[in-house]
């Protein structure tokens, strides 16, 4: 099969050839091994939207949605609560600083995941590559994006109210104004 008439069609048709590979490693090895893969499938099929699908290890694939604008393979207990954030809104640039945010997240959080890091942006109606970026975790880009990150959480976290007990001369002026 060469071309598809939708990007449904084409996730069924990448999952049915999963099928087929991981049935047929099934056969030739008498131990059991795990042959299973996911599979992210982008892209724009003639003037349909552009879309992606996950493909699952048992085929089926699901999409993005207005409320679940990404879809995430692999370790998502790390750094999944900062895509979370995202929305349709958003610039690409300003989701993408996001998303290696939340990966970045995961690389520190997680030995089993490990670099390289890669982006690649792609808009709608164009067909020539995207802007395609490879990092190694050390990366000064990406040190700079840890730092900054780290720096204002910090910020934001100080910028939290109070606890009742914590002595501050805004905690006083509440607790002097509820005692009235």
């Amino acid at each position: 099969m060469r071309t598809v008439p939708s990007l449904d069609l084409a996730a069924d048709y990448v999952g049915s050839i999963r099928a087929e590979v991981q049935q047929r490693h099934a056969r030739r090895h008498s131990e059991p091994t795990d042959f299973t893969a996911s599979f992210l499938l982008g892209g724009q099929i003639g003037s349909a939207p552009p879309g992606l699908r996950l493909i699952y290890p048992q085929g089926n694939a699901i999409h993005e949605s207005s409320e679940h604008p990404f879809l995430q393979m692999g370790e998502v207990q790390y750094g999944k609560p900062l895509l979370d954030m995202v929305t349709s809104q958003w610039s690409l640039e300003a989701a993408a600083r996001c998303a290696l945010v939340s990966m970045d997240t995961t690389l520190q959080s997680n030995l089993s995941v490990g670099p390289p890091v890669e982006l690649l942006i792609l808009t709608g109606d164009r067909l020539d590559g995207g802007r395609h970026l490879r990092w190694g975790s050390e990366h000064l880009f990406l040190r700079e994006l840890r730092s900054q990150w780290h720096q204002g959480l910090a910020a934001a976290i100080g910028r939290l109210p109070p606890f009742p007990w914590e002595e501050s001369p805004l905690n006083r002026e509440k607790t002097y104004k509820n005692a009235r």
